[in-house]
């Protein structure tokens, strides 16, 4: 059982996913969203920041130091956090995580591949990830990692399926009248968006090209723009 986390809105929402070590692509989508709304926002960020890509340490760092004054960051836990931290705490099996991109993840601390990770990863790095919100709610939307379970009600949502479930091919579901924003599930053409969520994992740390999803706290549904973020030297083609 949870409880959501409700924050004042400030009338518009940028939603940030997957990021996966690129802080590249993190430090552009915050020029982007600046340039936007010059006077603060709020961002959501939810979660998998960490794995694959070769900066995950610099992200984590990044968002830890918070945003300027007049924003509001909103950090969500995604199943890379959950796998970090229960390998590097004894909670759960180490191999999974590495086999996930855990090597990358321990080289941006500084540990030789094949090393044995030790105290490399700071304690607060693992306490401030281990305490990541599933979920965050506002008037119109619901924004988490992985994905909602319709048929429960919000506060009997489950942390893990926030943070791992996978949606069934084609589901347009939301959450009744919520639009469920989320990542998690890789497609490099993405967005995809369905009748009641948008999945915004566009396979980031490996494509070098991220959408940020702009959403108005007014206005009902999906977003009101998408920002394309593309790294120089990036193989992709703008989307659609």
């Amino acid at each position: 059982m949870i409880a959501p986390t409700d924050v004042s809105m400030m009338g518009i929402t940028f939603v940030i996913a997957d990021l996966h070590g690129r802080l590249d692509l993190l430090e552009a989508s915050l020029a982007a969203v600046a340039e936007r709304a010059p006077e603060g926002a709020t961002v959501v960020f939810t979660g998998d920041y960490v794995d694959r890509g070769p900066q995950s340490r610099q992200v984590v760092t990044r968002l830890m130091a918070g945003p300027p004054p007049g924003w509001t960051w909103i950090c969500l836990k995604g199943n890379h956090e959950d796998m970090m931290v229960g390998a590097l705490t004894g909670t759960a099996a180490g191999q999974r995580w590495l086999d996930n991109g855990g090597l990358e993840t321990l080289q941006s601390y500084g540990v030789e591949r094949g090393g044995k990770p030790g105290g490399s990863v700071p304690a607060e790095h693992l306490a401030w990830m281990a305490e990541l919100a599933p979920m965050h709610r506002d008037r119109y939307r619901i924004y988490v990692h992985a994905g909602v379970d319709s048929t429960l009600p919000i506060e009997a949502q489950d942390p893990e399926t926030l943070i791992w479930m996978r949606y069934a091919p084609g589901v347009e579901d939301g959450h009744g009248d919520f639009h469920v924003v989320h990542g998690h599930t890789p497609h490099k053409d993405g967005p995809r968006h369905y009748r009641g969520r948008i999945n915004l994992d566009t396979m980031a740390w490996r494509t070098g090209r991220l959408v940020v999803a702009v959403f108005d706290d007014d206005k009902p549904g999906g977003p009101v723009e998408l920002i394309e973020i593309i790294a120089p030297g990036s193989k992709v083609r703008p989307g659609p």
